[in-house]
């Protein structure tokens, strides 16, 4: 469906079911806004463990806001009671009208997944990847009707950020993006589209750029994490450093980024610094581990800087990469 108008004269929602694939922080999250939109969702993943904890994290977050008078009690029983979960990620899409992928950002695990459920559902859906790393050509030629598919990239934590980035591909259908800035508005969301494809999006090419002189800066001992963070946040008005922002979304997710933009560039200034290769590579992932570029203790409070990982030995001194 794609935003008719009822019987009674009222506009119908664009989408009015969606599945999203993934019961992650980004899968979870973005079930949770679109349930708040009105809409049916079905949360999939093969872990029941990780369905369950996806809704008992939503439920707290939602608790949380009702306490804090931001939503009431019935708006939180409604958006719970419209989220169905599902382990089998296929037949959790047959009735959607959107399919929503966000899953872990592996190029092969994204095709495989969406060559089983583009042959699984209604040649009226869409298929749209949450990817922050592959663009739609990448993936669209799994599906029977490439024209269907197209990049929805919210941000972390999907439930605060308002920016939602449309990605089109190459045969995207262009009525199909003027829908998706429907649905991304009707969740209450701030669209943004891209009408050529280029890895990184917007977003995070900008970011990129000063998280990549943020670490020049630290590798090169011009200034320490904290003080690197607290000049972004005091001088240019960022509500978080860049420091502070990839230990929150998570490191692997930004070497992933850049390790897939590499891959496709063959630049070396696209490839993952040392320092951030480092902490990949020693699994000091960020609040999620408890270390990355600062301490944390299991509630996720920030102790201090934490000490330096050692470098992989692969890189060589005059490697200008960086990210």
């Amino acid at each position: 469906m794609t935003g008719t108008t009822s019987p009674s004269g009222a506009a119908e929602k664009v989408w009015p079911t969606v599945a999203v694939l993934g019961a992650g922080a980004m899968g979870s999250q973005i079930a949770g806004v679109i349930a708040l939109s009105g809409r049916d969702v079905v949360l999939a993943d093969t872990s029941d463990e990780a369905l369950q904890r996806a809704l008992a994290t939503l439920d707290s977050r939602w608790e949380s806001s009702v306490a804090k008078g931001r939503m009431t009690a019935q708006a939180k029983q409604d958006a719970y009671s419209r989220i169905r979960t599902t382990t089998d990620p296929v037949s959790g899409c047959v009735r959607a009208d959107l399919v929503i992928e966000a899953i872990v950002e592996k190029l092969d695990v994204k095709r495989s997944t969406f060559e089983a459920v583009g042959a699984a559902v209604a040649p009226a859906t869409v298929l749209a990847t949450n990817s922050s790393s592959f663009v739609p050509s990448q993936i669209a030629d799994v599906v029977p009707d490439p024209s269907r598919f197209l990049g929805l990239h919210f941000f972390n934590p999907a439930l605060v950020m308002k920016c939602v980035e449309i990605i089109s591909g190459p045969q995207t259908d262009p009525q199909l993006l003027e829908t998706a800035v429907r649905f991304v508005e009707e969740i209450g969301k701030e669209p943004v589209v891209l009408r050529k494809e280029i890895n990184g999006f917007i977003a995070n090419r900008i970011l990129g750029a000063v998280r990549d002189e943020a670490i020049r800066l630290l590798e090169g001992g011009y200034a320490s994490v904290t003080d690197i963070d607290r000049a972004c946040r005091t001088a240019l008005g960022y509500p978080m450093g860049p420091f502070e922002l990839m230990d929150l979304t998570g490191i692997d997710i930004g070497y992933l980024t850049k390790t897939a933009r590499y891959e496709a560039s063959g630049d070396p200034a696209d490839a993952p610094s040392r320092t951030v290769a480092a902490k990949v590579a020693a699994g000091h992932l960020g609040r999620k581990t408890g270390r990355g570029f600062y301490l944390y203790d299991e509630q996720g409070t920030r102790l201090g800087e934490a000490p330096a990982d050692d470098a992989p030995s692969t890189r060589s001194e005059g490697d200008r990469s960086h990210g």
